[in-house]
């Protein structure tokens, strides 16, 4: 009896300590747009890998040509700040495809170990397409008590700004065909 109660005891002391020092969550996001052009059409202007002209916050962008798993870009966004993505997965025929940004300058984006997945479905009704981008990723402070700029807080907050920027303006050069 007597060490059933220590044992307890120690357990009632040690394990919420244990549990407060996890460290970050994996947060996530998802923001999805319809737009009015066929899946097909709109996979042709944005499923290249190596072109993302389409994309309102991108400058340029350096990659080899093709979408060959393992690839790197590197984007250089309007705003001057540089992003390194490795494309993960590419699946023309359900049009999708994911990277991963495994390092991420937090001056850029507030988050690390930043993955993202892009993908063109039908919509309802007629020649619609749904565009979704899913991404899921850590805070940029990874250990506990994070400076503002580096909380959940503000990597979901830049995260859901950024997602839906690149949505919106996507919207706009698919539907106004530029």
């Amino acid at each position: 009896m007597t060490r059933s109660l220590v044992a307890l005891t120690l357990a009632l002391t040690v394990l919420p300590g244990i549990a407060l020092a996890h460290g970050p969550s994996r947060q996530k996001h998802a923001t999805s747009i319809e737009v009015d052009m066929a899946p097909v059409a709109v996979w042709q202007k944005i499923g290249n890998f190596d072109d993302l002209s389409w994309n309102p916050l991108v400058a340029s962008v350096k990659a080899e040509p093709g979408n060959a798993v393992n690839s790197v870009r590197e984007v250089t966004l309007k705003d001057g700040g540089v992003l390194r993505q490795e494309l993960y997965k590419y699946d023309a025929a359900r049009m999708s495809y994911q990277i991963q940004m495994p390092e991420v300058g937090t001056a850029v984006l507030p988050v690390t170990n930043y993955s993202e997945f892009l993908t063109v479905k039908p919509a309802a009704g007629g020649d619609k397409s749904e565009i979704e981008i899913r991404s899921a990723y850590y805070r940029g402070y990874p250990n506990n008590e994070p400076p503002e700029n580096l909380n959940d807080k503000a990597a979901n907050d830049a995260v859901a700004a950024m997602q839906e920027k690149v949505v919106e303006g996507l919207k706009a050069s698919l539907e106004n065909g530029s």
